[in-house]
């Protein structure tokens, strides 16, 4: 049976909301990636990051997978010119969205797709998640930032144990560790990411996007420096302010702020 076109193997669904849904669609292969879904992958991020109806997006994976990372059988190809391709590079992509990004995680999130996990925002993990890096066991040099991201979350410590090792981090583990921010019974992984999105969507959307870009950039920092750069946008933001936005300030608190008791 010819496998289906790259198109179908990432699949994109809007809601009315302003919430996509991102989804690796190549289950009976634990959703490895190819080259042709890496850039689909890639192409959705981006042409998410500029649809002014989108507000959030969840990745998730179908299947018993999130993403068992890059498919060896073309690892020669994607290792010696695709890995160097813009095109070609979902977490890049990611890395450069303004929407927050929610990662939907059931079952295995394995080397390029334990990567893909370190590019989203919050992260929302079913009981039967696992996070496994294999670099170090197939003989990979990791470029899409596993090696700087994870001892940064979890600490260097046990970031040089679960790469150096090929330890699996189970969802016990990585809500203790920091790594991801809830876990649900895996069934419940896609609801829980959307009810996170929907809390995100009742806020202001271009504080938001603000808000996570001052966050992100300033993570790359030194304290210090991140301090400054966060003063410097907030003076840039606070000059730009019209009286509308003031207006608007002032009537979203009255809005909800809770109605005076009628009882002595």
């Amino acid at each position: 049976m010819a496998s289906a076109p790259p198109e179908e193997l990432i699949v994109v669904e809007r809601d009315p909301a302003g919430v996509a849904i991102v989804s690796i669609n190549r289950p009976k292969s634990l959703n490895s990636l190819t080259r042709p879904m890496m850039v689909a992958l890639a192409t959705a991020f981006r042409r998410l990051d500029a649809d002014p109806e989108v507000g959030v997006v969840v990745i998730t994976g179908r299947g018993r997978a999130f993403c068992s990372g890059v498919d060896l059988t073309a690892a020669e190809e994607v290792f010696k010119g695709d890995v160097k391709d813009e095109e070609a590079n979902p977490v890049a992509k990611m890395e450069r969205c303004r929407k927050p990004i929610i990662g939907a995680i059931n079952g295995f999130a394995v080397t390029a797709g334990f990567e893909i996990v370190l590019a989203c925002d919050i992260l929302v993990a079913g009981k039967d998640a696992k996070f496994i890096d294999t670099h170090a066991r197939f003989g990979i040099f990791p470029s899409w930032g596993l090696s700087q991201k994870l001892s940064r979350i979890i600490g260097i410590s046990r970031a040089r144990e679960v790469s150096l090792t090929g330890m699996a981090i189970t969802a016990e583990m990585a809500e203790k560790w920091g790594l991801v921010n809830h876990v649900v019974d895996s069934g419940e992984v896609l609801k829980k990411a959307k009810e996170v999105a929907q809390a995100i969507l009742r806020n202001n959307s271009d504080m938001v996007l603000r808000y996570k870009s001052v966050m992100n950039d300033g993570f790359k920092l030194d304290l210090g420096h991140a301090l400054l750069l966060e003063k410097e946008r907030a003076h840039n933001y606070y000059d730009g302010m019209t009286k509308e936005q003031f207006a608007k300030m002032q009537m979203f608190i009255l809005n909800r702020s809770p109605k005076p008791s009628s009882k002595l």
